[in-house]
């Protein structure tokens, strides 16, 4: 029998990783778990202020005793994922400084709303570029490098809006689901080379994002709920995820517990989407 691979403080000790989105949210807390559990992280945005204050938070955190020696660090990159020239630079300048890339997170979105007939050529060209392209230029890029040193893991966190129609969220939604089948496809391609790819679906989560949506103070009450009118489900298990849940569901899959897995799609959604 293989033996049991558990989880740990260090269980990244050791490994490169890119996450993009990193200023807030899912991707700040994606960012921070990997490198408590000994990860180098290079934690990319187009935004400097947020990746610097989540790079300077972990250099004064305070590891329990014990742990220091397995703790792992962020380094803070400005990089817009639009832009491919931009994403190749960063990509290959980790692979020089740290000799390799070991785990690719895409994680960096923007949500556009509008009904279909308000929906601006510029609202969902913008969409697609972070949320599709985005994806398709930082796995690209990693995956060369992944490929030609028979290892590696990339996770694209997208959203269950991807698999179940929301009004008012069709560039998002179409967005996510393209760059959900772009990363199972890709897995499919590489998958001999030792690489692995997976996607993680988030439902409602408590992210400037989520709250970006809410009108007043019973909004997460109406999210949990649901609403006929625009027929949305509510969350079955009657709670909105913190980001450190999507993280969880991450780190799983880019651990070597997942080691057997590729090409899955993990629904982190309080039974949202009934699946």
């Amino acid at each position: 029998m293989p033996e049991h691979i558990p989880q740990e403080p260090g269980e990244f000790t050791g490994r490169t990783a890119l996450v993009t989105g990193a200023g807030q949210g899912i991707g700040a807390a994606v960012a921070t778990a990997l490198a408590a559990r000994g990860a180098h992280v290079v934690a990319t945005d187009r935004d400097a202020h947020g990746i610097d204050e989540l790079a300077a938070a972990t250099r004064g955190s305070t590891a329990a005793p014990g742990t220091l020696a397995t703790r792992g660090a962020i380094t803070p990159r400005v990089m817009d994922v639009t832009d491919h020239r931009a994403v190749s630079t960063v990509i290959g300048d980790v692979i020089r400084d740290h000799g390799s890339l070991d785990l690719l997170v895409n994680v960096a979105g923007i949500l556009r709303t509008a009904p279909v007939a308000e929906l601006t050529d510029a609202d969902w060209a913008d969409t697609f570029a972070v949320n599709t392209t985005g994806v398709f230029h930082t796995s690209r890029a990693a995956a060369a490098h992944m490929t030609a040193r028979g290892s590696g893991c990339i996770v694209t966190v997208a959203s269950n809006a991807a698999g179940i129609p929301r009004t008012g969220m069709a560039a998002y939604a179409a967005s996510k689901a393209a760059a959900t089948m772009f990363t199972k496809c890709l897995g499919l391609e590489i998958a001999r080379s030792g690489v692995r790819c997976n996607v993680v679906a988030p439902g409602s989560t408590d992210t400037a994002m989520q709250r970006s949506l809410w009108t007043d103070d019973e909004a997460p009450r109406r999210v949990i709920a649901g609403d006929t009118e625009t027929y949305r489900t509510g969350i079955p298990l009657g709670r909105i995820a913190d980001p450190q849940d999507i993280a969880d569901a991450v780190l799983f899959l880019a651990s070597d517990r997942a080691r057997h897995i590729t090409l899955q799609e993990l629904y982190v959604d309080g039974g949202a989407t009934l699946r």
